[in-house]
């Protein structure tokens, strides 16, 4: 099949129910690597129920549907579908635990041209199941390698937010484990290209990847320890694109730019030198 722009815009995603406890919200922070010293009390009240903080990134994970494009309905060829670009925007703190609805929508399709695939945008918002109040805002671009040539309308992607080309404010370095993919897939992304090497060899990585997903909560986990003090209320957005694959047991380095409410930041892994989160932008309270 291939994709036609408007069925596919039309394509009716069901909603997804979810009921989270703190349980989940402390595995999430486990699995971007908090935690790791035992001494870091900081890190701590993110892992521990005893007044217990959650994570402004942990919204990427609620009311999530992951194969919504694998439909036949939707015309992808979903085998050679990534993830470009992600971001967030937060009405609420995120309670410790919660019941919410998760209702995704496809909002635009951008053919690229024969041979340069297609840019699928789509938007999910996270509500609380019993008031129906916002909670978060997602938004996700999906890069459709095998999709392009289809007849869409032309249409421009969006511009990046551009990194300032002064030196970083501020650089945190995080280290991750090598299980981390491991115990992020219990969030609910259990693809077993973070889990499995042969399946990971045949998608032709030498080993298994880090989510690209725990790639941003360590983006976020950075921000939130650089510029927050660790306090998410104050990160009420956060977005950006994903450049390169992260391996579990690197080390992330994160170059931060705060102007005013504005963080600008980018992600590489240290020891490889190269970029895996791009054009990265937060929106932080005073």
């Amino acid at each position: 099949m291939a994709i036609v722009y408007d069925k596919l815009l039309a394509l009716k995603i069901p909603p997804v129910a979810h009921d989270y406890t703190e349980k989940d919200a402390m595995l999430y922070a486990l699995g971007l690597g908090l935690g790791m010293d035992p001494m870091n009390e900081d890190e701590l009240a993110f892992v521990y129920e005893k007044s217990l903080k959650v994570l402004p990134t942990f919204c990427v994970v609620l009311g999530y549907s992951p194969y919504w494009l694998r439909t036949p309905e939707s015309g992808v060829n979903w085998t050679k579908v990534v993830h470009g670009e992600t971001g967030f925007t937060l009405h609420r703190p995120i309670p410790p635990k919660d019941s919410v609805v998760g209702q995704t929508k496809i909002t635009e399709v951008i053919d690229k041209g024969e041979g340069k695939g297609a840019l699928v945008f789509s938007e999910r918002k996270v509500t609380d199941k019993a008031t129906g109040a916002p909670i978060a805002t997602l938004t996700q671009t999906t890069f459709c390698r095998g999709d392009g040539g289809f007849g869409g309308p032309a249409r421009e992607a969006p511009t990046p937010h551009p990194i300032p080309e002064r030196k970083p404010d501020m650089v945190c370095d995080l280290p991750t484990r090598p299980e981390m993919a491991l115990i992020y897939r219990l969030s609910g992304d259990i693809n077993p290209l973070h889990a499995e090497p042969e399946f990971a060899k045949a998608a032709g990585f030498p080993r298994p990847i880090l989510h690209g997903l725990a790639t941003f909560g360590v983006a976020g986990h950075a921000v939130l320890k650089s510029v927050c003090g660790y306090d998410p209320a104050k990160v009420t957005g956060m977005k950006g694109r994903f450049s390169a694959p992260v391996y579990p047991g690197e080390t992330l380095r994160t170059e931060i730019w705060k102007d005013g409410s504005v963080v600008s930041f980018r992600t590489s892994v240290v020891e490889r030198n190269i970029v895996a989160f791009n054009n990265g932008r937060a929106e932080v309270m005073p």
